[in-house]
């Protein structure tokens, strides 16, 4: 049985010229393009949905998880920070039912140490309004957005990307550019450019959902409990692969289902009349793929200071750890201009679940959005040849937290 079939080879219109293409719409991809424009590139980015925010607003997963250390520094800044005062710009006091949180006091103006240890800087936002204000950050900064355009593959040369392949209503088409930004969330543009990746199966059911009872709108945060280690806790129920469509429609599927059977089962309970209003629009993946970068953030890297430290962030879990995030787990290996951000960046174990959220995301973005934009600009052969020493005084100057100091506070 035929089990292949020859495509025709085609030319492809060129729809674009840019500096930098970030492929992914979520909060690290919007870090690394509103990064890459800031310092001077001309910036495109790719989302497959339409909306920007990723999980963090068509997931409504609504929690801006922490920026601090939980011993009261902070430890995240720069865009992290900036995104984080965004998504609550609309926000006055907390809303129980639909889980909003304003920032804390202490983490206001005039807040101290000692108040800052006794409660962690986050807050939890509207997603709706939150990715309108995503839109037009990034529209005020002239990053051209493609939306309901799907990132298909890259065209190489030798060590180099030189053009990124896409699908729009305007058919398949080639982005030239200098530099390529992986915020897919699943490591799309490493694969298809030849680099090792890693996957995880460890992913459970999970589906944060609106509804309204009795008149009352609310948020139900559904998800299947995992182990410290990111693992399946058995009575979870079964694992999925977010790399392989069978599995992705299956978690779709079962995700609704079990969505639904929960409210079946609350209106039974409470003898209440139940509707939903809005599920999330997107698989509500943990982690999927991920780059084998030159090297791989782990646990034991807790503390730990890189010479090409480009951002830090927390734990969300835990007071205490504080992880340095180098140029080392965000550039490519075989591809000498592709940088990742996100859910992409090289880190395994406890180490992944520190670093799939929101902080780490915005933080990784915008290290990786600023360096591809220098390397664009300098026309360098590759991330390797970066003078990290001056991207570090670039980003600290607009407020990224690398201050080796930061790991001494215990």
């Amino acid at each position: 049985m035929q089990t292949t079939i020859t495509e025709q080879s085609r030319e492809l219109p060129i729809s674009g010229d840019y500096d930098v293409v970030v492929a992914g719409g979520g909060i690290a991809g919007v870090a690394a393009a509103l990064a890459a424009a800031r310092a001077g590139a001309s910036v495109c980015l790719l989302e497959k949905a339409c909306a920007l925010g990723g999980l963090a607003t068509i997931g409504n997963i609504i929690v801006y998880l922490p920026l601090c250390d939980g011993l009261g520094h902070q430890v995240s800044g720069g865009i992290c920070e900036e995104l984080l005062k965004l998504s609550v710009s609309d926000i006055t006091e907390p809303l129980p039912n639909l889980h909003i949180k304003p920032i804390p006091e202490a983490w206001q103006k005039g807040g101290n140490l000692e108040e800052r240890r006794n409660v962690r800087y986050r807050a939890n936002y509207n997603p709706i309004t939150f990715s309108y204000k995503l839109e037009r950050l990034l529209l005020k900064n002239k990053v051209k957005i493609f939306f309901d355009s799907r990132f298909c593959t890259v065209i190489k040369e030798q060590n180099r990307i030189v053009a990124v392949v896409i699908e729009n209503q305007d058919g398949r088409t080639a982005l030239r550019c200098q530099a390529v930004v992986d915020a897919s969330g699943s490591a799309d543009v490493c694969y298809q450019a030849g680099e090792k990746t890693v996957s995880l199966s460890s992913n459970v059911l999970c589906g944060w959902f609106y509804y309204v009872e009795n008149g009352e709108v609310r948020l139900c945060t559904m998800t299947k409990s995992l182990d410290m280690n990111g693992r399946r806790n058995p009575a979870a129920g079964r694992n999925y692969r977010g790399d392989r469509s069978s599995e992705v429609n299956d978690f779709l599927l079962n995700s609704r289902k079990m969505m639904m059977d929960t409210m079946a089962q609350r209106s039974q309970e409470n003898n209440s009349q139940i509707y939903p209003i809005l599920a999330p629009q997107m698989p509500s993946f943990r982690m999927i793929r991920r780059l084998a970068g030159r090297h791989t953030l782990r646990e034991s890297d807790d503390r730990r200071w890189f010479e090409d430290t480009l951002g830090m962030t927390g734990d969300w879990r835990l007071s205490g750890p504080v992880y340095c995030l180098p140029l080392s787990i965000l550039a490519g290996v075989r591809n000498h201009n592709l940088i990742t951000a996100g859910r992409c960046i090289s880190s395994a174990g406890r180490a992944w679940d520190v670093t799939r959220v929101i902080p780490t995301c915005a933080v990784s973005g915008e290290a990786a959005g600023a360096a591809a934009a220098f390397l664009a600009l300098d026309k360098l052969p590759s991330f390797q040849d970066l003078d990290c020493r001056s991207l570090q005084t670039y980003l600290r100057r607009r407020r990224v937290i690398i201050d080796r100091k930061r790991l001494q506070n215990i």
